[in-house]
């Protein structure tokens, strides 16, 4: 404590000894020898020439009243706007730290009053340090930083008329009531602080209807509980000039939107609603990729603009060599989509093109389905080798939360390259979502997401009637338990998920509660 007294003097001492430099370059003969001839006042009132509204009153009222180490001249003048020789200031910051060091009356007997106290503090001070050398010691990682996530769900599904649906060969069966899990374990490290080393561990045993096509959980996990790794990448910035930043992406397992800058903030219950609509431009498989972005230089909170390029090889073909497959095979499941956008905290506006190509059966002559459109749909079943998208992605925030919702909205073109009858040629998807932020409650939310259950087919090659439909709603309210624990109630209404493929009576409704644990 006695070096930090000290030292909180200096600033004081310093704005009187300020014209040092400059005196020490003068020959000025009449200057007196101050602290030889000095007089110690005790309070600055005692100076006949220093007033309150002089620049350095208050510098000296604390040097002369709290530690007494000013002095002046015989007369009781202080001389402040005579300079100052070098002899004169060593003198008087002397005298100052000096006064600083003693230990007063009063701080003695605050000292025997407190010994009790001061020891328990001194007890507890040396047992923080303890355990602060232990957490050192054991600590996870000095450049990993792990975040945690558990997420519960039970509920069920029921169908508009599930014994018609069974009669007429539907698979309408599972809907009692199912109790399911999803645990992830999230890794970043950071190598130069310009850079990010992402790991993903999750586990899961939604087996069940939360994993079917026509009823998918934006955060299912289908599994048999074994924990694997389920994302992995490193991303980069090596370039940041006054145009903006670039930054590098190279995964094992990715996706493309990860690559991007987020073109939404409505989180659904359903995937077909995730990302503005996962049915085309956002639907992918995670595999090998690489990815560039660009970010312009903003302020904080300021709109600016954003694009990016990415690649995905199917998770399956991008590590095989065999059948002219691999990341870049002429065989190989790819998705290249890229992106550009305008954007800012509270609203942005992005359009996307995306070129996806799917591996044909070589036996079959089936095409694969979860590459040409990120999954299962009646309209994928029927596309040819490959598709191109275009989609738009928007959202917008009010400034003040209340009745006016955040909205976030998304809408997607496919055109199919085929040549066979019977195969899509025009596919189309949209949805739009609302949020309201701290509904009735403070951190609480409240969300309603619509549109269509993935895109479907416009136009067929050869059909006389070509167009195809479905609906899906959904509802949920976020409870903020704590800061680390969420519940949330939903429920969700789909219509004509498999388009025209799909027999009567195989709508359905679904009721759950997702329980959220961070850590």
């Amino acid at each position: 404590m006695k070096l930090l007294q000290r030292l909180s003097l200096v600033p004081a001492i310093l704005s009187l000894v300020a014209p040092i430099a400059q005196a020490s370059e003068l020959n000025v003969p009449e200057v007196s020898k101050r602290a030889a001839t000095s007089e110690q006042v005790t309070s600055v009132f005692q100076f006949s020439d220093i007033y309150p509204t002089d620049w350095a009153y208050q510098a000296l009222s604390s040097l002369v009243e709290q530690y007494g180490c000013v002095a002046g001249y015989p007369n009781r003048a202080f001389r402040g706007n005579r300079a100052m020789t070098r002899f004169e200031a060593a003198a008087l910051l002397n005298a100052c730290l000096n006064r600083v060091g003693e230990v007063t009356d009063g701080v003695r007997r605050l000292t025997k009053e407190f010994e009790a106290e001061l020891a328990v503090l001194g007890g507890r001070a040396d047992g923080l340090e303890a355990r602060i050398g232990e957490l050192e010691a054991t600590r996870f990682s000095t450049t990993t930083k792990l975040r945690g996530k558990t997420d519960f769900f039970i509920g069920g599904v029921g169908y508009e008329d599930r014994g018609k649906c069974n009669r007429q060969g539907g698979a309408c069966t599972d809907d009692s009531i199912s109790f399911s899990y999803r645990y992830t374990l999230n890794m970043d490290t950071s190598f130069t602080g310009k850079d990010m080393l992402y790991v993903r561990l999750r586990a899961g045993n939604m087996n069940n209807i939360w994993t079917q096509n026509d009823s998918y959980l934006s955060d299912a996990k289908s599994g048999d509980n074994s924990l694997k790794v389920d994302k992995i990448w490193y991303h980069f910035s090596p370039i940041r000039s006054s145009i903006g930043e670039f930054k590098f992406t190279v995964g094992g397992l990715v996706e493309n939107y990860y690559m991007l800058e987020t073109p939404t903030r409505y989180k659904p219950i359903l995937k077909a609603f995730k990302l503005g609509g996962y049915g085309t431009v956002m639907g992918a498989s995670t595999g090998q990729g690489i990815g560039l972005q660009w970010r312009q230089n903003s302020s904080r909170g300021k709109s600016g603009f954003n694009a990016a390029t990415t690649y995905v090889a199917d998770g399956g073909d991008g590590a095989k060599s065999a059948f002219k497959e691999g990341m870049l095979g002429e065989n190989t499941d790819m998705i290249w989509l890229n992106q550009a956008g305008y954007s800012s905290r509270r609203w942005g506006v992005f359009a996307l093109y995306g070129l996806k190509k799917a591996d044909i059966d070589r036996k079959t002559g089936r095409v694969d389905v979860k590459a040409a459109m990120g999954y299962s749909t009646p309209a994928a079943k029927k596309l040819g080798r490959s598709l191109s998208v275009i989609g738009l992605r928007s959202y917008w925030s009010p400034k003040r939360n209340g009745l006016i919702p955040q909205i976030s909205t998304g809408i997607d073109f496919g055109i199919a390259g085929t040549s066979r009858s019977s195969q899509a040629e025009r596919t189309f998807g949209w949805m739009a979502g609302l949020n309201w932020r701290n509904a009735f409650l403070e951190g609480n939310n409240l969300a309603i997401g619509l549109g269509s259950y993935s895109s479907y087919a416009t136009k067929i090659k050869g059909a006389s009637s070509n167009k195809e439909s479905n609906f899906a709603i959904e509802a949920y309210y976020d409870f903020q338990i704590t800061d680390n624990i969420k519940i949330t109630p939903a429920v969700f209404w789909i219509s004509n998920a498999e388009g025209n493929a799909q027999v009567d009576g195989a709508n359905k409704v679904g009721v759950l509660a997702k329980a959220s644990f961070r850590f």
